[in-house]
């Protein structure tokens, strides 16, 4: 992992969540406040804005700055949550040591840390039903003989699971928990905006495998 793959990915999930604008938007307008896409948009052109920024930067100043970017550019709930995100990374994401373990242990800090920040687990009906899964898969499979394809896969899979499990949840955080029952029947647009960057980040990651083989 370095500079120009992560500069990689942050284009990947910049056109992904362009492309599902109109999904997006549709779902927070079901069961949000109408400015979910409109933050994400934001946050994926500001952090690409400093794309050049990032390229001599080790992981970890990256990770930080792509935070402190988010934080100080993004509104809404999920603003604040993400930019935790990535400043937890940070803390923990170190170069020269095993790339894999080193970011399945990042990214399950950075999921508690949103847990404590929110206050919220699985099963509340927000970006955590895909973000859990993932961090629990992560942290079984950090060994070094793990077939990274059926890992990508198996992430692809456990996000897109989490993200429909939350159709049929009753919400209790976020801003559907105003809507109670109502909000039942409907997807949430944080899980869905999630599932859609981890989608993103997994097809540059299968890309870089597929090459190896």
């Amino acid at each position: 992992m370095d500079s120009s793959f992560l500069i990689k990915c942050i284009d990947e999930v910049h056109d992904v969540i362009i492309k599902n604008e109109k999904e997006i938007e549709s779902l927070d307008r079901a069961i949000g406040d109408g400015d979910h896409f409109i933050n994400l948009k934001r946050g994926c052109i500001a952090v690409q804005s400093i794309n050049n920024e990032l390229l001599p930067l080790n992981n970890s100043q990256i990770f930080q700055k792509i935070g402190m970017k988010i934080l100080s550019t993004v509104g809404g709930a999920s603003g604040p949550l993400f930019a935790t995100f990535f400043l937890e990374i940070s803390k923990t994401i170190k170069d020269n040591e095993d790339e894999l373990h080193n970011f399945c242990e990042g990214f399950n800090q950075a999921v508690n840390a949103i847990k404590q920040r929110g206050k919220s687990d699985i099963g509340q009906k927000t970006m955590l039903d895909v973000l859990i899964p993932v961090a629990e898969t992560l942290k079984t499979n950090m060994g070094d003989n793990v077939d990274r394809q059926k890992l990508l896969n198996a992430i692809d899979v456990d996000a897109h699971k989490g993200v429909l499990s939350t159709k049929d949840l009753f919400p209790t955080k976020g801003r559907a928990a105003g809507l109670g029952e109502r909000a039942i029947g409907h997807i949430d647009p944080g899980a869905k905006s999630c599932q859609l960057m981890i989608n993103a980040v997994c097809k540059v990651l299968k890309d870089i495998e597929d090459k190896k083989l």
